[in-house]
Order: structure tokens, then C-alpha cells, then sequence
């Protein structure tokens, strides 16, 4: 339904279009119905309906900037973005649980925490406090 207001040689006038069919509209003025009879056929455009996907955000969509990756030594956890390290909250031999804070990276002056995915053992740290890193790069390695 679309609503205009009319004025009309200083007279207003609130229309109310109910239904096109064809060369017929049903119309409201001023709260009268009225069936209206046009000279030729209204031809009502459908806009589209926009259905979108559930949009999940992740750094998985290409293996080489996948958050975390396993591999023979164990899961490296990777920068989703390129910036500083900010502060490493783990050490060597620490057991880990998913969900942990690992490290704080500050990029594009945020700070981003990233939290570990996998549980197990810190086998090994790649990252320092103030270094700087880029996307995908491995900031520690997580082991059974």
C-alpha cells in the first residue's frame, strides 16, 4: 500500500493506493474507497527480494590465512590481520583450552584479541611483545 498527500487547488487530499490490477487501482481518498479506471494498463514493477546467507566472519577462507592449521609438530595459530603484538599472555609448556587468550594484536588501531581453537600443550612461541606481524603469519604452535 503507498500513501501520498495531495494538495489540490489549496485543498489537501491523503490517497491511500490499496491495489493496482491492470487498468483498475482501488484507492483511498481521505478515507473514501474508490475504484478507478486509468487509460492504460499499470504495469507494477516486483522488487527483488535480497536473501543473503548467514554471514559468518572467519579468517578460514583461504588456507594460507586459516587461523589455525595442523600439522605434524602440532596446530600453528595464525594473525588474521597484519599488526603488533601487544602482549603474548602464554608460555612455553602451558596447557591451553579452547577459548583461552593467547595473544592481543593491535591492528588498524583495534586491539584483537586472539584466542586459541584447539586445546593441548604451547609447544613453541614465534611472537614477542611489539613485533610486528603480517596476515598469517605463526604466532605460536600448539601440541598434544
Amino acid at each position: 500500500m503507498k500513501s501520498y498527500k495531495l494538495k489540490i487547488n489549496g485543498t489537501n487530499y491523503d490517497v491511500n493506493i490499496n491495489n493496482v490490477d491492470g487498468q483498475t487501482v482501488e484507492l483511498e481518498l481521505n478515507g473514501t474507497p474508490y475504484k478507478v479506471e486509468v487509460d492504460k494498463e499499470i504495469k507494477q514493477t516486483k522488487t527483488p527480494k535480497l536473501v543473503r546467507s548467514v554471514a559468518v566472519p572467519s579468517t578460514d577462507i583461504a588456507p594460507q590465512v586459516a587461523k589455525t592449521s595442523a600439522n605434524v609438530g602440532g596446530s600453528t595459530i595464525k594473525s588474521p590481520l597484519p599488526g603488533t603484538i601487544l602482549d603474548v599472555f602464554v608460555s612455553v609448556g602451558d596447557k591451553v583450552s579452547i577459548g583461552q587468550k593467547l595473544v592481543l594484536l593491535e591492528a588498524m588501531k583495534m586491539e584483537n584479541r586472539i584466542d586459541s581453537d584447539v586445546s593441548g600443550t604451547v609447544k613453541e612461541i614465534k611472537v614477542r611483545k611489539s613485533d610486528s606481524v603480517m596476515e598469517g603469519d605463526v604466532l605460536l604452535i600448539i601440541g598434544d
